[in-house]
């Protein structure tokens, strides 16, 4: 476990390899689950405001559900997730040849919008739990990113260096560069040790 201002890190995040790998998965993890995808109390309003710039690639079906129920509601434990479509993908997943993507990812490629999509996602599979006295980051298992785990072994990619970017994003350059340090300190003490 790594501690990086008072956010516990899963040892995981730096030993799993990660490079997502859509080719393969076809973006199921915006699909299946068992709610939305987690959002931020702040974040509801931001995409409340930006859905008439991303409504054009949205789905009809997400159309619909967005304009009957919005883009929000809540899972089994009352937090905050985007809206489904009949109980299966995310309101703001489209398809393009197969692969389910983000119509918020697609409008802030466009420089349509400043906002990348909310940080959970950016974050997959690093999932945040935040209690009451402290915030951990765990590496969320799931099968449908095997493939994303076997493409990060072949390239050599840890999961921390994959999704330095998000990770910057939610928790500053600094905090990051802290984790690295950290990480990097254990890699260096356990080959130490091994010798």
């Amino acid at each position: 476990m790594y501690v990086v201002d008072e956010i516990l890190v899963s040892e995981e995040i730096a030993k799993v390899s990660f490079a997502c790998d859509l080719e393969a998965c076809k973006g199921i993890c915006c699909v299946e689950g068992d709610a939305g995808a987690p959002l931020e109390e702040e974040e509801i309003g931001i995409i409340e405001d930006l859905v008439d710039v991303i409504e054009p690639y949205l789905m009809p079906e997400a159309r619909r559900e967005i304009e009957k129920n919005g883009v929000f509601s809540y899972d089994e434990d009352g937090d905050y997730v985007t809206s489904l479509v009949n109980d299966k993908e995310c309101v703001f997943v489209y398809y393009d040849k197969g692969i389910a993507l983000c119509a918020i990812e697609k409008a802030f490629r466009k420089g349509l919008i400043d906002f990348p999509k909310p940080v959970s996602c950016h974050l997959y599979p690093i999932r945040v739990v935040k209690k009451e006295n402290f915030t951990a980051l765990n590496y969320h298992q799931w099968a449908v990113c095997s493939p994303a785990c076997a493409l990060g072994k072949k390239e050599n990619i840890p999961l921390y260096v994959s999704l330095k970017e998000p990770l910057i994003r939610a928790y500053g350059e600094k905090w990051y560069r802290e984790l690295v340090l950290q990480i990097e300190g254990a890699k260096e003490e356990n080959d130490n040790n091994v010798r």
